[in-house]
């Protein structure tokens, strides 16, 4: 493979292959279509149907951790409630795909195993895997965007814990929730206390015999009432959905913004007031400081969304325990704790959060040497250095994910128009010699954003320079204006 042969009439060219038909990649495909009529595309997926994330997690209470006016789209109003169901997110999903004639242009259970780019012939040549048929097959494309999110689906991280095989019990990782599973009249315990506990323990407390959260340190929880006093307003007042969602988006990151910048200077009284929030619903007597008081400080890490505070009800209505300490094994009834107590337990769910997925495990070549991710430097961070005719989407961290998906998909087709208009057919973002030799930091900073994810995959993504263009960064309200501003011909972007 690699700079060989002119395609062969047996093998499909397309102008554009989107991997991924999740959130990002549908949303790649809608700018795609109207902006650049002229090129042909496909959304390669490996599922069986579109959605990503929302289609993987099945497990009790799925739901958005971000509000739906930000994660859901410029281009289509949301009406629904701000905080979504998996349920609700794939339904407006498959909205976006009819109204936009998308699904002609998906090829699910397609797995694309290696890509090679060939300077030769200025394209990028793909092995595709298809899981329905068992079929393998070469395609070649001209430009790769990869929007398969960043974990990996096919396996959940779990720690190693002592003793975990003595276990007499179940023990079930989020991510690969068991179709028909009965917890009903169980005693569960949940290891961890993201997102993904918040959403899960209210969700099965109503039929376990009792539910525990065990957490090794406290998350920052933040209850919110899954109504907007706002929306409803106008929604009574027969106004137009599509301005009903552009004011609730404004209003939305205005508030988000005055968070962060709250978070950053005056982070003592954010902690405050999530901690007054929580106290609200469980009274002065329970330890809030033990249970709900961080080490790290606010935005850090991601704030936990607790729609109309569920989880905090069912503490409160004791259905519903947390436990604030260190697993030192586990035994066959259960898990002991460092403390000397012990857990009792008939199943043991691992919140504990995923593995980074870089390049959706896409093996990459460059003319036939192997592409290795942490060895370039960002461009923007949306393209790499030395890497031609390839963009990634990552999004943002704090804000929305869909925000920043949103703002590189209009950089990407407005690149590719440029390309066209330039005669251009490649462009690699390249490094001068003075920019080879800056230092390189990491993409994501550990004291801006430290979550064991992300620290557990640092090494394996690409890395971040000293200077614009060669950094990325995860501020939306700062690339709002940079982005429409980016100038195509500046140095960094070499064509051909």
């Amino acid at each position: 493979m690699g700079n060989t042969n002119e395609p062969s009439a047996e093998v499909e060219h397309i102008d554009v292959v989107i991997v991924g038909a999740g959130i990002s990649g549908l949303g790649a495909a809608v700018h795609l279509q109207g902006d650049c009529p002229g090129k042909t595309f496909t959304l390669i997926e490996t599922k069986e149907a579109f959605g990503g994330t929302w289609r993987q997690h099945t497990y009790p209470g799925v739901r958005s951790d971000s509000d739906l006016y930000t994660f859901g789209y410029g281009f289509k109003p949301w009406t629904g409630p701000p905080i979504a169901t998996a349920d609700q997110i794939l339904q407006y999903l498959d909205e976006v795909i009819d109204e936009n004639d998308l699904e002609r242009h998906i090829r699910y259970q397609h797995r694309i195993v290696r890509a090679d780019w060939s300077s030769d012939e200025g394209l990028w040549r793909l092995s595709v895997e298809r899981a329905d048929t068992g079929e393998s097959f070469e395609m070649t494309c001209g430009f790769l965007w990869m929007c398969s999110g960043y974990y990996d689906h096919t396996k959940g991280y779990t720690p190693e814990w002592a003793g975990l095989d003595d276990f007499q019990g179940q023990v079930v990782h989020p991510q690969h929730w068991p179709d028909d599973f009965d917890y009903s009249g169980k005693n569960v315990v949940v290891i961890g206390s993201g997102a993904t506990a918040a959403t899960l323990i209210p969700a099965m407390a109503e039929e376990t015999g009792h539910i525990t959260m065990l957490q090794r340190s406290p998350t920052y929880f933040f209850p919110r009432p899954n109504v907007d006093e706002l929306a409803e307003q106008l929604r009574a007042l027969d106004i137009d959905p599509a301005w009903i969602h552009e004011i609730m988006r404004r209003k939305v990151l205005s508030d988000g913004q005055i968070v962060h910048q709250l978070s950053a200077e005056q982070p003592d009284f954010i902690i405050e007031e999530l901690l007054n929030a929580a106290r609200q619903y469980l009274g002065d007597d329970f330890d809030i400081d033990t249970h709900f008081r961080p080490k790290y400080l606010p935005w850090t890490q991601r704030l936990a969304v607790v729609p109309d505070g569920d989880l905090f009800t069912g503490i409160r209505e004791g259905k519903v325990s947390v436990v604030t300490d260190h697993i030192d094994r586990f035994t066959s009834t259960g898990i002991m704790l460092q403390s000397g107590e012990e857990l009792a337990a008939d199943i043991v769910i691992t919140a504990t959060g995923f593995n980074l997925n870089v390049l959706g495990d896409v093996e990459m070549f460059l003319d036939g040497d192997p592409l290795d991710y942490a060895d370039t430097v960002t461009y923007r961070g949306v393209m790499f250095s030395g890497v031609p005719n390839m963009a990634v989407v990552f999004g943002y961290l704090r804000t929305s994910w869909t925000m920043r998906a949103d703002l590189i998909s209009d950089f990407v087709v407005r690149l590719l128009n440029h390309m066209d208009e330039r005669g251009a057919t490649v462009c690699t973002p390249t490094l001068s010699d003075d920019d080879a030799s800056m230092e390189r930091r990491p993409f994501i900073p550990e004291e801006d954003f430290n979550p064991g994810y992300m620290i557990r995959g640092r090494e394996l993504m690409a890395k971040q320079g000293t200077h614009t263009p060669w950094t990325a960064s995860n501020d939306y309200y700062i690339e709002r204006e940079e982005f429409p501003a980016i100038d195509l011909d500046e140095t960094a972007l070499k064509y051909r």
